[in-house]
């Protein structure tokens, strides 16, 4: 359901902006943990629910989004707690969220059922009765003159789905289940939803796939804000994705100018930091493969390289150990301004996850969705109609058409076999790539088998993707369509050529140590 308005989205932008809100005004005639406790009420104002029978279960789901969107846990089920409970730790501009990233509401979830098939009122019981007859199982039988599965020996092969005649045999599961590539969403003893965080790698496709809006992440508007109010200059670093977004901000100008209206002290594109990985990674890829490695994989997608690890851990030395493009923009722009914060903000929940690792603490303080974001520019009540349509010379305009193409699947591979063959234009470099996690896994398990030996792999974790991470607003489609506009316009097309090229040494030198 990426890019689709619904009740869902609806009610996650709402709480996005009063979170905001409540933090830019701060605590004026009431205390935080008292604005948290009406908060629900001006969201789902009245006597009546707007989106659930129960007007009291959906204020108790808006509060539950509430303290994730300021990175605080859910409230226990069993026990007598507040809304603002744990409030006085959050109101710092210097907290990570607390894990798990992506939680459950399990009071919003309507326990669907697992896996299954099943045969639907559209049953002629035919005489042919060719569903049962190519069940392997002999599951299927005749009762009331209607199909009938036994559930205990169906295996949910699906041929039964490819004979019948009339359709009437469907397979259904969980959506949450069914989007995640890594088997982590199961059933707990109520039969809601519940996530193995040992397989989890928060890519949020779960998220956005619960039509109950269920799922939600921890967020760090509340901090961020924090840290802009205290005075801190805070660099906004905008991944590529963000194109089509906003379409409002047809420009980097326009975009940079309602960035500062939010309080940031300037915008950076992180595809800059893409043409120093694409660099990188060529030149690994041709030290590496095939003298010291049978294959290498992309490091940019932080659900790829996460589920790498887990699953292939044998695999693991042939994921590129160069730094992602967030890392790279946030560390140059660190040796820049040493008393900066760098504010990752893209269309990806596994940023969160990147950024709250100790090696990038230092180089990453908050990570923002667009979906957050716009929540900001609500709150603030930015009008992008008025903004500054005149263009400026900031590092924005530097960046690559390569840097600009990571933001779509096939992208990273191709940029970095591009640059390959600028230095070797006689070199073949064999591409293979998956979108989606369980895709990512096939294509680990055939390289593991040895079928893509030389190759360059790249995995990305969302379908289509950054430009359809969890935290975009609009259709994937129309943003490819934009993105492809987009990276074509660049002024620069050599990644090398870069302004920024030489910081790569130093920066590499400094994860080295």
């Amino acid at each position: 359901m990426r890019g689709i308005a619904s009740p869902v989205t609806d009610v996650r932008r709402k709480v996005f902006t009063e979170v905001a809100r409540m933090s830019y005004e701060g605590e004026v005639n009431e205390s935080y943990a008292t604005q948290m406790r009406r908060m629900p009420f001006r969201i789902v104002p009245g006597q009546q629910g707007v989106h659930q029978q129960n007007i009291f279960l959906e204020r108790a789901i808006v509060s539950e989004r509430v303290r994730l969107a300021m990175g605080l846990a859910l409230r226990p089920l069993d026990q007598q707690v507040s809304t603002g409970e744990g409030i006085e730790h959050s109101i710092i501009a210097d907290k990570y969220y607390d894990p798990p990233l992506i939680n459950i509401i399990k009071f919003a979830c309507n326990s669907c059922p697992e896996k299954m098939v099943k045969v639907s009122h559209f049953c002629q019981a035919c005489l042919a009765h060719p569903c049962q007859q190519v069940c392997p199982k002999k599951a299927i039988s005749f009762k009331n003159n209607m199909s009938h599965i036994d559930q205990s020996l169906c295996i949910k092969c699906g041929l039964c789905i490819q004979a019948c005649p009339y359709n009437a045999i469907v397979k259904t599961e969980r959506p949450c289940a069914m989007a995640c590539g890594m088997n982590a969403i199961h059933s707990d003893e109520l039969g809601r939803a519940d996530i193995d965080y040992s397989k989890c790698v928060s890519c949020g496709m779960c998220l956005v796939s619960c039509p109950f809006g269920a799922i939600s992440d921890k967020g760090q508007i509340f901090q961020l804000i924090q840290s802009i109010k205290r005075g801190d200059r805070v660099y906004a670093l905008i991944a590529p994705a963000f194109v089509n977004q906003f379409p409002s901000l047809n420009n980097t100008a326009k975009l940079r100018a309602a960035m500062q209206q939010l309080g940031f002290e300037d915008v950076v594109e992180v595809a800059i930091g893409a043409d120093l990985c694409t660099v990188d990674e060529a030149k690994d890829f041709l030290e590496e493969v095939p003298a010291k490695k049978r294959f290498m994989a992309t490091s940019c997608c932080p659900s790829w390289s996460m589920m790498a690890k887990t699953l292939f851990p044998e695999l693991a030395g042939n994921i590129s150990m160069a730094m992602t493009p967030m890392v790279f923009t946030a560390r140059m722009m660190k040796k820049a301004d040493p008393e900066a914060r760098m504010c990752f903000v893209g269309p990806c929940a596994a940023k969160k996850l990147e950024a709250s690792r100790r090696h990038v603490r230092s180089d990453v303080d908050f990570v923002l969705t667009f979906e957050e974001l716009a929540g900001m520019f609500e709150a603030k009540g930015v009008d992008f109609t008025h903004l500054d349509d005149m263009e400026t010379e900031d590092t924005m305009v530097y960046a690559s058409s390569a840097g600009r193409g990571f933001a779509a699947s096939g992208g990273v591979a191709k940029a970095v076999a591009d640059q390959i063959h600028k230095w070797y234009p006689d070199k073949e470099v064999k591409i293979a790539s998956a979108q989606g996690l369980a895709e990512c896994r096939k294509l680990l398990t055939m390289a593991k088998l040895g079928k893509y030996d030389g190759y360059l792999l790249e995995g990305m974790g969302c379908p289509g993707g950054c430009i359809a991470g969890a935290g975009t607003l609009t259709d994937p489609r129309k943003t490819a369509a934009v993105l492809a506009k987009y990276t074509a316009q660049a002024d620069l097309k050599d990644p090398e050529e870069s302004a920024f090229i030489s910081n790569i040494h130093f920066l590499k030198d400094d994860d080295q140590q």
